[in-house]
């Protein structure tokens, strides 16, 4: 959807406390530390990847968390309010770059040292919160090239942190991940898209291109206090140009809902109208549909462009890929990172040496509290209000560092963050050719 869709409408940011507690609280259920929820989706996740375990069954698990965690918030409320998966779990290994979603009948399992790309993410009343996270399937500290790729990814995440905040460019952002990655000996995957979210709207006209090249460009852009953006960053060790191997992999899809088309074959209508019902805006799982009537159905729909697919993408047999993704909202006093998780200690091959990162780097996230007033107490052990985010030491790359990062090419065309439709009129995947306060009311059945 872009964000002309709902040009009538009231649009919603970050101005509303309404809607900054909706962000949190969709970011609590994707990736949060505190006891108010007892298990989150993303370290759910982490803890059914072991050996042997089918990779549909975690993706699986991921999903109806967040389904069953959404469902228990908001129910008593006067207006329905909507809420659930915004994107579904995808677990990628190894040098698979993004999307992996399998259906039901696929017996793919995980193995000791594999690479694990996890990506999910989830909403309430439309204001989205996405969470992408790396971890290699191994005891102890992760070493060589791979420690290297999260560690670039990572870092680059770290930078982009800093430098996504208003009066920055888009352009600022590109220049900068790519010079990290370079500290690494590895690229930045090409395609890749940081879309700014709105609530119903998980891939918005503002972005941040991951590589600059003639083939993908998009508009500059400045950005601006009360803008939410989902920062994808995807690092490898290889050349950075995933390809589309198997069209058969693709799962996942979006309704394209500015595209009409009379369907010519009962399934695809039978799906369509499913589709149109459960899935009207966020994107979803063809796992969540019947299978053999969806895989009739799909190929229609996605040929008259009636869906989006999210396509698998691979970089070569060999190649290393780490994947970071958070939720940033563009808050007064500073960025403000509602979605993260701890990543593995890091032993890399590479340091960071050169000045211009090592300053990126020592930026703070938040401005210092204007007004030299005293600081308001938290907690022991906790940032007093006020306080300026602690600087990134560039070397530390241990389970401390926080991280994240999703979009890319196919055939040279970009993907948007959402790793969906390219730019550009060539066919996605190439497949088939309020008011400020919550109400108390609201609050009251909130998690009733």
């Amino acid at each position: 959807m872009s964000d002309d869709e709902r040009g009538e409408e009231k649009e919603l940011d970050l101005s509303s406390s309404e809607v900054v507690t909706k962000y949190k609280s969709a970011a609590e259920i994707v990736n949060r530390y505190n006891l108010i929820i007892l298990a989150e989706a993303l370290q759910l996740v982490l803890s059914e990847c072991k050996p042997n375990a089918k990779i549909v069954d975690i993706c699986e698990k991921g999903d109806s968390y967040i389904r069953e965690q959404t469902g228990n918030m908001y129910k008593n409320v006067k207006k329905k309010i909507e809420r659930g998966v915004a994107f579904p779990t995808c677990l990628s290994v190894n040098n698979t770059v993004c999307h992996y979603s399998p259906l039901a009948s696929d017996e793919t399992v995980l193995k000791e040292g594999d690479i694990l790309k996890i990506d999910m993410g989830c909403h309430i009343d439309g204001f989205i919160a996405v969470v992408g996270h790396t971890h290699v399937l191994q005891q102890g500290p992760v070493t060589g090239r791979a420690a290297d790729v999260i560690a670039a990814a990572n870092t680059a995440a770290e930078v982009a942190l800093r430098l996504v905040r208003p009066g920055k460019k888009n352009q600022d952002v590109t220049e900068a991940i790519q010079k990290v990655a370079a500290a690494y000996d590895c690229k930045i995957v090409e395609g890749v898209l940081s879309h700014q979210l709105k609530q119903f709207v998980i891939d918005g006209n503002k972005v941040v291109l991951s590589v600059t090249n003639p083939d993908t460009r998009v508009d500059d852009a400045e950005f601006e206090e009360n803008e939410v953006y989902a920062i994808d960053i995807v690092a490898s060790t290889g050349d950075g140009k995933p390809k589309l191997l198997d069209e058969k992999q693709t799962t996942i899809y979006k309704r394209a809902v500015d595209k009409n088309y009379h369907l010519k074959m009962k399934a695809s209508r039978f799906i369509f109208s499913e589709i149109n019902q459960k899935y009207p805006i966020m994107p979803f799982s063809a796992r969540a549909l019947e299978e053999k009537r969806a895989r009739l159905g799909l190929v229609e729909c996605v040929n008259h462009e009636l869906l989006q697919p999210y396509p698998v993408l691979h970089e070569k047999p060999g190649d290393f890929v780490a994947h970071i993704k958070f939720t940033v909202l563009l808050m007064p006093n500073g960025s403000d990172r509602i979605t993260s998780h701890f990543l593995q200690e890091l032993q890399p091959t590479k340091t960071v040496d050169d000045p211009e990162i090592k300053a990126w780097l020592a930026l703070a996230v938040k401005s210092k509290k204007k007004g030299g007033g005293k600081k308001k107490k938290g907690k022991k052990g906790e940032k007093g209000e006020g306080d300026e985010a602690v600087a990134m030491d560039e070397t530390t790359t241990n389970g401390g560092v926080q991280g994240y990062g999703e979009s890319f090419p196919i055939f040279g065309e970009a993907l948007d963050s959402s790793f969906c439709l390219p730019i550009g009129k060539a066919k996605a995947a190439g497949i088939f050719e309020k008011e400020e306060g919550i109400n108390p009311e609201e609050m009251e059945g909130m998690n009733d």
